[in-house]
């Protein structure tokens, strides 16, 4: 599969070409090597889950790499992802948010950062329900943030063949960025809405994404 890679690549891109969005390659769980390969392709923006494994491909690749870490962050991760990422999609708590501005002052950068929000009927997923998302703008506690931007919103979409409860899930999604943007008018660079994987994403593209997730439609299935 990874001869396809490129392949792949250029489908995918051919296929978002005048929507607007951008592609994460979500390579979590794939060897370099096959990193390489996209990274060949054109492919810069790499979406990783783990912190460990993310920190671990980045001296492997070169340094024009945008790294997007899309797993759940654990607080004793925070310090040592501090200014090695792109952006952080997976802020799933208001405490999250304050240990990683606070870690960020610390180590003198700015860090950027989307909302995740869980609408998915699983319960495993976490993120900010819809309205405790809407509380928190409403409250303007973004204001009290001193290295952190909030660059948008992050959401998965129920996991089931079901494809009106899929659109039902992002377009929730869409709608809660929307009354933040709404609400919050001088909230600058709140402009990005992650939501879409492999299996979902062209349905994510017409409810609003603007940037979406794709590991095996790239890489093939995960190398564990």
């Amino acid at each position: 599969m990874q001869s396809d890679i490129a392949e792949n690549i250029t489908s995918l891109r051919a296929r978002l070409d005048g929507t607007g969005a951008q592609l994460v390659a979500v390579s979590k769980y794939h060897p370099v090597p096959a990193l390489r390969q996209a990274y060949d392709a054109g492919q810069r923006i790499f979406g990783e889950n783990r912190v460990q494994e993310l920190l671990s491909k980045i001296p492997e690749m070169p340094d024009d790499v945008c790294w997007h870490l899309i797993g759940h962050l654990q607080t004793n991760k925070v310090r040592a992802i501090t200014g090695k990422t792109a952006l952080i999609e997976s802020v799933d708590s208001e405490k999250l948010l304050n240990l990683i501005d606070k870690e960020a002052e610390r180590a003198g950068v700015v860090t950027r950062v989307l909302m995740q929000i869980h609408v998915a009927q699983e319960e495993s997923k976490t993120g900010f329900l819809p309205d405790e998302l809407l509380d928190y703008f409403h409250a303007r506690r973004y204001e009290n943030l001193k290295a952190t931007h909030i660059c948008g919103v992050m959401g998965m979409a129920t996991n089931t063949d079901d494809t009106s409860r899929i659109r039902d899930d992002f377009r929730k999604i869409r709608e809660a960025y929307e009354a933040v943007r709404a609400m919050c008018p001088d909230l600058s660079g709140f402009d990005t809405i992650s939501m879409g994987m492999s299996g979902d994403w062209p349905i994510a593209i017409e409810e609003g994404s603007t940037l979406i997730r794709v590991g095996s439609a790239i890489f093939g299935p995960r190398e564990y």
